[in-house]
């Protein structure tokens, strides 16, 4: 039974080890627009945008998962085809004491509530921390840049989204109604 459920859970589901793909489910083919079964063996990195992305991301989840064994964000994905989307990944370590060891994780589309817009590694960081609530001050630290750096960003944000305020494009990030 268990083993049914996880096949065909509503949601994409994967159990990765050491960030490799052991098994994951329809949903997540799906998603990914890939045979769950092809997916055994290979790097969740493969669905990144970048292996910037991948590096970045992993070093941001592994801290989180160090101290609480769980993390979840959203974050630009990349389909087998290459189109891109916006997902909601959620993960559970099940190894406390190296969380990236062996994990069960979920990813979830966003595609219909968040716009995919063409945008850099940096610009992407600064909209996520931008939709966490982070002041410009608090991003600028947290991204080793400066408060006026930050600030180029977003004001690049809010073109590329057609937003005229920083609420508008938190609302559009977050795929809020405007």
């Amino acid at each position: 039974m268990d083993a049914l459920a996880f096949e065909n859970a509503p949601i994409g589901l994967a159990i990765l080890e050491n960030r490799i793909i052991r098994r994951c489910n329809v949903e997540f083919g799906k998603m990914f627009l890939e045979d769950p079964r092809k997916c055994e063996g290979v790097s969740l990195g493969e669905f990144y945008l970048s292996e910037e992305d991948f590096q970045t991301i992993g070093a941001r989840g592994l801290a989180a998962m160090r101290e609480t064994g769980r993390y979840n964000d959203e974050r630009i994905m990349q389909r087998r085809d290459g189109t891109m989307f916006w997902c909601r990944a959620r993960g559970q370590s099940l190894t406390p004491d190296s969380p990236f060891q062996r994990g069960i994780w979920t990813f979830a589309d966003l595609s219909e509530e968040r716009p995919v817009v063409e945008l850099t590694q940096r610009e992407r960081e600064v909209a996520i921390l931008t939709c966490r609530g982070l002041t410009s001050k608090e991003i600028g630290l947290q991204l080793d840049l400066s408060y006026r750096t930050v600030e180029e960003y977003r004001a690049r944000l809010l073109r590329k989204f057609g937003a005229r305020k920083l609420a508008e494009l938190v609302a559009k990030l977050s795929g809020m109604p405007l």
